[in-house]
């Protein structure tokens, strides 16, 4: 697959140095993927998604998708390790990921964190009740981020 790659953008371009240049980076990036936990992002807020990516990339295989819609497409096809999921997001809403999460066999025991800027008794009560692996406040500390998710992977 990636020679074919490589040949369509020698054939295009004209540019073996460039083309080969691009292939490292697929292998690369691959090799990191393979050797580092993988974890999915979901928030509404595309900056979020920017910040939480960043926090992560130099420890993890960070995946980021900004609906529920679109993280659920992502599980029919990968299997992450952990998923940091957006408690208020609109359409489907972190519970109903959640819910949605574990009614898939190939994805009900992945651990979920829920991140919110909701920290009203009722809501941590109601999260609280749907046992997910963790549940943070936004904005979240990078430090205290790490450690939890080291807690949650049993990397400790």
């Amino acid at each position: 697959m990636y020679k074919l790659g490589l040949c369509r953008l020698y054939i295009k371009t004209g540019k073996k140095d460039e083309a080969l240049e691009k292939l490292r980076k697929v292998l690369h990036k691959e090799s990191i993927r393979k050797e580092r936990k993988n974890i999915l992002v979901v928030d509404d807020d595309k900056e979020y998604l920017k910040i939480l990516s960043t926090y992560l990339q130099n420890d993890y295989y960070v995946s980021v998708v900004n609906s529920g819609r679109l993280a659920m497409e992502y599980l029919s096809e990968h299997s992450p390790d952990l998923i940091l999921l957006d408690y208020q997001m609109p359409l489907h809403n972190g519970p109903s990921v959640l819910n949605m999460i574990r009614g898939r066999e190939e994805s009900k025991n992945i651990p979920v964190i829920f991140l919110t800027g909701l920290a009203d008794k009722d809501t941590v009560l109601e999260c609280m009740s749907m046992r997910p692996a963790g549940y943070m406040f936004k904005p979240v500390v990078k430090n205290d981020l790490l450690q939890r998710i080291r807690e949650v992977l049993d990397e400790d």
